[in-house]
């Protein structure tokens, strides 16, 4: 972990919660002067700022379905990973894609417009590589959902 001290923890905390929040603005709430905070930023965008995007809401884009897709494999070595790893980074629906431990080898967080254009989704995933099983679970409510780390 980075030396990172209190003051740059609580710009790291302002800016989670809203990038567009000028260095004048988070130097006042942090007692910084607007020069020591700007470096501050700086060097928090080169040391632990992986990125600064806009979140878009996926209603508004009719994007209404998110799918949870558990898979599991009896494989388990490097070339299946490869072909599948890159056969569901191709898929855009696939906003998240992790390795677990468990019963279940692989998760994925697929994004859609409703159950037909999952189905499509789905089935690019299964042409990924052999699969032994994949089960999907459909989110009824999003109650929580936040980029923000417990810093």
């Amino acid at each position: 972990m980075h030396n990172l001290d209190d003051k740059d923890l609580q710009i790291l905390r302002i800016l989670q919660r809203d990038d567009t929040v000028s260095a004048a603005e988070i130097a006042d709430r942090v007692s910084l002067s607007v020069n020591a905070c700007w470096r501050r930023i700086k060097r928090l965008q080169a040391e632990v700022i992986e990125k600064q995007v806009a979140i878009l809401d996926p209603v508004k884009f009719g994007i209404g379905l998110t799918v949870f897709v558990s898979v599991r494999t009896n494989q388990h070595n490097e070339a299946w990973l490869n072909q599948f790893s890159t056969g569901v980074s191709k898929i855009p629906e696939v906003v998240e894609f992790y390795r677990l431990s468990g019963e279940t080898d692989y998760l994925l967080k697929v994004l859609t417009q409703d159950i037909a254009d999952y189905d499509r989704v789905y089935k690019q995933i299964i042409k990924a590589a052999a699969l032994s099983d994949v089960s999907s679970s459909f989110a009824m409510e999003r109650i929580k959902s936040t980029t923000s780390l417990p810093i």
